[in-house]
């Protein structure tokens, strides 16, 4: 439950052992190679980057091989569900590479089927497309590439729905007197038309015709009637439907080797996890060179693992200048692990700072039991994450979250207990329902939010008073480690000074000739530390700042704990509020009915809604009184899976 001492590795191997040196530090799984920096100086003119050679297409092939198998699930869902835990395959399985072209090949295959219905889909739509554009000309029994004789012209036209026919006729007829306007069809903006008319008056006819808002439109260039060449995209339609069906169909047979892609997706993923270490990597003309980070705890495995090659090699602390690049790595049990998600959502210590997870987990789950307060929600909030757990087994991210909604309803069904709290008040409205003159008040409560709601917003405050303290105090113990004793002293000191002070003259003690002493002695030592490299006015200023913001900084830290009686009471409120809505009818069912879906609201609401106030509690109020952040998660080259949980006959 602490951040992992690292230690700087320096290692040269000769060049011909490479491969096989990385491929053991994968398997070892606690090396992280850095990029190199002071070897790529003028002082190494003989040293270059290694360069793998095939990075860029494996990572063509993963890509390849994952989309492959995405399409496999499209067309082939895979059963089981969120549930399905992954399948196991042996170490050696996923290392294996001799079965790569072959997969490769065949997810090859699948993503060309898959490309060919991409194109299917296209020309569907083209067709489809222009069968709306045919549809207006369907009863023109004319060849659309028909366009007149010698003497006359054929022209297919539009003209606003609004046109009176008879107007644009007449103003036709004097103008053209040989011309004539067929109507084709028409809709609620268009009508469709044929115009027939001289050669020599088609340029007088489109005059005349203008003001009316005539235009002239082609569907399109076609050999046959509208009709006919519906007729033939509409099978063309169907036919490319057939194929579509029939690829996706071939895809779907395909993916019986779904779990062999996948395999060989993970494969390929520990292949390119060497491909990037390798090209970290300097070398000369024999030998490789190469440094990273190891844990301390983990350099006597390493050792040995080392002693079987011909290589040179040492461990070093890192100083206090490198501190910034070391990578970081949280120790944690099963209990404090799940607050990881929490701590990687706002951002990993500093390495010469402190694991935040088992200093925040009491007070976050504390604080989330208080917030969501009712036995209902919080049994619900157990099982699922029991079953989860158990069936799905998930693995790193989703298992801290899973793990932490289970910390957390224990906590909600604990406070639930505390305040009587089941669904808000719901047996209480079943037992009136079933029985009017029942003289049952509902589960026994130490207390209620609505009841006392003063009592739980000083509570609260209590509670995060508690915590900034508790902050505070972490705070010290870093800086003394440090060596800042006057910091220490003067800064958190002089507010625990203060504090105590408060606490004496509001239980009537610690005063000496009417003055309180304590908040005198605090009151020094903060014109003490706030007058620290000031000089002259500035000291008075200074220690008037001090004063101001911290009053009034560890005052609205304090009081944004009343968020814990703010959402314990919106909770409760709302679900009371559907379960009175339910009961009015008087009937079971209909109350039932009525608050399994509000409490389902109200769950759903509440269930994030605590979660993200619990966080600001964490990340503003308590993290900012000792926390330094900026910590590079450790990422060694180790074997990460994303489709297969990997095991070995260890």
């Amino acid at each position: 439950m602490a951040i992992v001492k690292m230690k700087k590795l320096r290692l040269a191997v000769m060049a011909g052992e490479r491969k096989a040196l990385l491929k053991d530090l994968l398997l070892l799984g606690c090396v992280e190679f850095s990029e190199p920096g002071e070897l790529e100086s003028a002082d190494f003119p003989g040293l270059e980057r290694c360069a793998s050679g095939q990075l860029s297409s494996d990572r063509a092939d993963y890509a390849l091989l994952t989309d492959a198998i995405t399409l496999m699930n499209r067309y082939a869902p895979a059963r089981g569900g969120f549930l399905k835990p992954l399948p196991e395959a042996k170490q050696d399985a996923v290392l294996d590479e001799h079965q790569l072209p072959a997969d490769i090949a065949l997810a090859k295959k699948v993503t060309d089927k898959a490309e060919e219905i991409r194109r299917c889909q296209s020309e569907t739509g083209r067709l489809e497309t222009a069968v709306t554009a045919l549809e207006p000309w369907a009863e023109l029994d004319v060849p659309l590439n028909f366009r007149g004789t010698a003497t006359t012209v054929f022209e297919t036209a539009s003209l606003p729905a609004a046109a009176v026919m008879a107007d644009v006729e007449t103003a036709l007829w004097a103008a053209a007197p040989e011309a004539q306007l067929f109507p084709v069809s028409s809709d609620k903006t268009l009508s469709y038309l044929a115009l027939i008319c001289c050669r020599d008056e088609l340029d007088a006819a489109l005059e005349a015709l203008r003001p009316f808002g005539f235009n002239l439109m082609s569907p399109g260039e076609y050999a046959g009637t509208a009709r006919e060449e519906i007729r033939s995209a509409q099978e063309q339609i169907s036919a490319l439907a057939a194929r579509q069906q029939k690829l996706g169909e071939e895809i779907a047979q395909l993916a019986s080797n779904r779990d062999e892609l996948k395999l060989r997706a993970d494969t390929l993923s520990t292949k390119i996890a060497r491909a990037e270490a390798e090209e970290k990597l300097m070398s000369t003309e024999s030998t490789v060179l190469m440094q990273g980070w190891v844990p301390a705890e983990s350099e006597e495995e390493l050792g040995r693992v080392l002693g079987k090659y011909d290589c040179a090699w040492e461990t070093s602390e890192p100083t206090e200048d490198e501190y910034p690049e070391v990578p970081v790595k949280l120790k944690n049990n099963r209990f404090t692990r799940a607050l990881n998600m929490v701590t990687e959502m706002y951002s990993l210590p500093a390495y010469n700072n402190v694991d935040p997870n088992p200093l925040m987990a009491p007070f976050f789950i504390l604080f989330y039991g208080i917030m969501l307060a009712d036995m209902g929600y919080g049994v619900l909030m157990v099982a699922a994450a029991i079953v989860v757990l158990a069936k799905a087994k998930p693995r790193k991210g989703m298992r801290n979250f899973f793990e932490l909604m289970l910390w957390c309803g224990i906590s909600t069904t604990i406070w639930g207990a505390i305040t009587g709290g089941l669904f808000s008040d719901a047996p209480l409205q079943i037992a009136q329902i079933i029985n009017p003159d029942t003289t049952w008040t509902g589960l026994p409560a130490l207390f209620t939010p609505l009841n006392d709601t003063i009592m739980i917003l000083i509570g609260a405050m209590c509670l995060g008073f508690i915590q900034i303290i508790t902050g505070m105090i972490i705070n010290v113990v870093i800086k003394v480690r440090r060596g800042e004793i006057f910091s220490a002293v003067f800064e958190e000191g002089t507010w625990f000074v203060l504090f105590a002070g408060v606490a004496c003259l509001a239980l009537g003690f610690g005063n000496i000739g009417g003055v309180p002493v304590v908040i005198v002695i605090g009151a020094v030592m903060l014109f003490i530390g706030s007058a620290k490299g000031k000089k002259g006015f500035g000291i008075i200023t200074g220690f008037i700042a001090a004063i101001y913001n911290g009053v009034t900084g560890y005052f609205g830290d304090i009081l944004s704990y009343s968020r814990l009686m703010a959402l314990m009471l919106a909770g409760s409120v709302i679900a009371q509020v559907f379960n009175t809505i339910g009961a009015i009818a008087g009937n079971l069912i209909v109350f039932l009915i009525i608050s399994l879906v509000g409490n389902a609201l109200n769950f759903a609401l509440n269930l994030l809604g605590c979660f993200v106030h619990d966080l600001r509690l964490q990340c503003l109020e308590y993290f900012g009184k000792f926390y330094e952040d900026g910590g590079k998660p450790f990422k060694p080259l180790a074997i990460n899976t994303k489709y297969v949980t990997v095991t070995n006959d260890k």
